[in-house]
């Protein structure tokens, strides 16, 4: 049985999390969006790993900025080899494998499937880990929100959430950004009767005024606190991000 992979949170610019992903059988290590180089190159050096790859969810800066210093950095122990979506290829130019949903990708022992979860961008992309109950996400959902609906549609957003809901309670949703104070905020204002978001909001308001984390969240969580996963329909979805946009 394949060892577990080991997950690291590594806060950057004012509130991304890019994910350094190791597994120690193989001793690869993927950055997933690293949205800048050096404090992933630290975090990896300081654990004695060196990366052998990055995942990218989407071509926004924000989650491809670090590729290419890493990538150069990377030359020094063989190098890395950077993966992402196919339909933004063009708009990522060091990209060096193309992926859709329905393909697979490895990291030593481990494999997830790539998910087509357009919406934000038109070619974004998830990667989940099923046997290891992980999903990276990029800014497809976020704890107790969902991503603007930049280059897709309110429908495809619903699709998403819609795919989202069918994993398991315990799968961890790694996203890539630290949105969960004002998302919690703004929830309870679509959604006042719901007894567990209000004691979610209480908890992270807790966790944010002592500087902790809020992510990785889980789908449970999820199923049980974020409105847009709990949406009925895609035109509901797209009514309370609408409002969500100009709170």
């Amino acid at each position: 049985m394949a060892t577990s992979l080991e997950i690291v949170r590594i806060p950057v610019l004012s509130d991304n999390y890019v994910w350094l992903v190791h597994e120690p059988d193989s001793k690869a290590t993927m950055v997933v969006d690293p949205a800048v180089a050096e404090p992933v190159l630290d975090a990896a050096k300081a654990r004695g790993w060196t990366i052998t790859d990055i995942w990218n969810t989407h071509w926004h800066p924000d989650h491809t900025g670090g590729n290419a210093a890493i990538k150069e950095a990377a030359k020094a122990w063989g190098g890395c080899t950077i993966t992402g979506p196919a339909a933004e290829f063009e708009r990522i130019p060091t990209l060096d494998v193309q992926v859709k949903g329905g393909d697979t990708v490895r990291l030593g022992n481990h494999i997830a499937e790539v998910w087509d979860v357009p919406a934000h961008t038109a070619g974004h992309i998830a990667y989940h880990f099923a046997d290891d109950a992980a999903i990276f996400v990029g800014d497809t959902m976020f704890a107790m929100g969902c991503g603007r609906l930049f280059e897709g549609t309110a429908e495809q957003m619903f699709a998403n959430m819609q795919r989202l809901a069918t994993l398991d309670d315990a799968t961890r949703v790694y996203c890539a950004h630290e949105y969960t104070l004002s998302n919690a905020k703004f929830a309870v204002t679509v959604d006042p009767e719901n007894e567990a978001l209000a004691a979610r909001l209480a908890a992270v308001e807790t966790a944010r005024a002592a500087g902790e984390p809020t992510v990785p969240t889980n789908i449970g969580a999820e199923r049980a606190t974020n409105p847009f996963l709990r949406a009925p329909s895609a035109a509901e979805l797209g009514r309370i991000r609408a409002l969500k946009d100009a709170a």
